[in-house]
């Protein structure tokens, strides 16, 4: 499996080599157990019935007021209510071409293993924008119901004066509070823009973790905390400028997005494609050539909230669908009108902070 070559090729073995290559990303999203497997959706995915879309119970909390028991009180039985949540999986495929002499002229410089390290980190990064997109969608919701959702779990600072503007010490804390009130101890990770993360290392609000070596040595990591909630930096986070609003006025400013997730925040499986990695050889273009194709199909499923696939052109949505407010709802009972009951916006794990750094 040395060179680049379909006659040598190994997918399943190609696969388990990319499968070890660390994706730092995803990887620490799992360990914050943000993600969280999920059976029901693989069974469903892997049945004959559900292919890319499916609809799963979701069994709702005891409920009703305790009555007296006096002797005289009749006790009446009240029913859990059972919501509707649906689930979408997500496909993307990719592939990637090099080519005989590009071998020959490095010497075997081993375009395998830089194919493979390259995938992993690929996949890595589409993984996320998949995650970004399904958080603006999320977050583009409308209907009564929904907005308690978006609004309860925004938390804009961006109107107030001066440095009030700019996460401070009270900031996350705060956050998590108008989301989810006294259960705002299951947030556990925070991905936010260098911009933002820099703001608080300058107040000293980061801490970064550290590790003893084998030497006794304390060395710090690369990994920060804030208010003990894993932090992730990446500049892919969402970005808005704001322009000035008179002409030369000085007060245009940009607008950063700070998502914080909690354990459970979704629940995600890799579904798998029947043939994740193939390669096709053609021996005339180019002296000769290897094409590798990856496909894959994974679920990201948001806890507490349904993916109503209302605008959807085929049966794998694009991110610019993923990220259509029309195609998301708060979990509900299927009812209609008034009856309809939805699940408590408060048990999402989901929020975010807007602010200008």
């Amino acid at each position: 499996m040395g060179k680049f070559n379909s006659k040598t090729f190994n997918p399943e073995a190609f696969g388990k080599y990319v499968s070890r290559i660390p994706q730092t990303k995803k990887n620490e999203l799992v360990k914050s157990k943000a993600l969280k497997g999920n059976t029901d959706i693989r069974n469903a995915f892997s049945s004959q019935t559900g292919t890319a879309y499916a609809t799963l119970p979701m069994y709702g909390l005891l409920e009703g007021d305790a009555l007296n028991y006096d002797g005289n009180t009749d006790i009446t039985a009240e029913s859990t209510t059972t919501f509707e949540r649906s689930v979408v999986v997500v496909g993307r495929a990719k592939a990637w071409v090099e080519s005989d002499f590009a071998e020959d002229i490095t010497g075997g410089a081993g375009f395998m293993d830089n194919v493979a390290v390259q995938v992993a980190e690929y996949w890595d990064g589409i993984d996320q924008a998949t995650l970004l997109s399904i958080l603006k969608g999320l977050f583009s919701m409308t209907g009564t119901n929904n907005l308690k959702f978006v609004d309860n779990h925004t938390y804009d600072i961006t109107s107030k004066a001066a440095e009030a503007a700019f996460v401070g010490a009270a900031t996350l804390n705060s956050a998590i509070q108008q989301a989810s009130g006294d259960n705002k101890a299951k947030f556990k990770i925070v991905i936010m823009h260098s911009v933002v993360a820099t703001n608080l290392e300058n107040l000293k609000l980061l801490a970064y973790m550290k590790q003893t070596d084998a030497n006794g040595i304390e060395r710090e990591l690369g990994l920060a905390t804030w208010n003990g909630r894993v932090v992730l930096i990446d500049d892919s986070m969402p970005t808005e400028d704001v322009p000035e609003s008179t002409a030369g006025a000085g007060d245009g400013y940009t607008k950063y997005t700070t998502y914080i997730l909690g354990e459970g925040a979704f629940d995600y499986e890799n579904i798998g494609a029947q043939v994740p990695y193939e390669m096709n050889r053609d021996p005339k273009t180019n002296g000769g050539q290897d094409t590798l194709y990856s496909r894959q199909r994974k679920c990201f499923a948001p806890y507490g909230i349904s993916y109503t696939k209302s605008s959807q052109a085929t049966l794998s949505p694009t991110n610019a669908e993923l990220e259509n407010g029309a195609n998301w709802s708060l979990v509900n009972d299927g009812g209609t009108g008034a009856a309809r009951k939805y699940i408590n916006h408060k048990a999402i794990p989901i929020a975010r902070i807007i602010s200008k750094g």
